[in-house]
């Protein structure tokens, strides 16, 4: 059973693959590395907007960018190594061919920056 992450890598590895050989390892490591921590920003600011508006003093700002900081380096080294020869050949094994558009897949992370964005200005 593989994740969604694991899918969009696939899907992004098999795809520069065919144009740029090699170089399409870091572009799709780059991309689920971009991925996963936009989703977790996303999260982590609407989170911190919410408690904001509730009133609720969780955190300060400087204590959210070191802690985030700290979680971006902790998803850098996992898809490092998880995403290593023998993950993705199983991975790229049991993969089924899929027709997603390769625009929509690089708007997804897009999008929840931008969505991070707006929700860091409601504090």
């Amino acid at each position: 059973m593989t994740s969604l992450f694991d899918n969009y890598y696939i899907l992004i590895f098999n795809h520069y693959k065919k144009k740029l050989g090699k170089r399409s390892l870091n572009i799709a490591l780059f991309y689920i590395t971009f991925l996963e921590l936009s989703v977790i920003f996303a999260l982590s600011t609407f989170l911190m907007a919410f408690a904001s508006q509730m009133k609720m003093a969780i955190m300060s700002s400087t204590k959210f960018w070191v802690l985030f900081s700290i979680v971006a380096l902790f998803i850098i080294s996992k898809n490092w190594m998880r995403y290593n020869g023998k993950k993705r050949m199983i991975l790229n094994a049991k993969s089924k061919r899929s027709d997603t558009s390769i625009y929509l897949l690089w708007l997804f992370p897009l999008g929840c920056f931008a969505i991070a964005l707006i929700l860091l200005q409601v504090q």
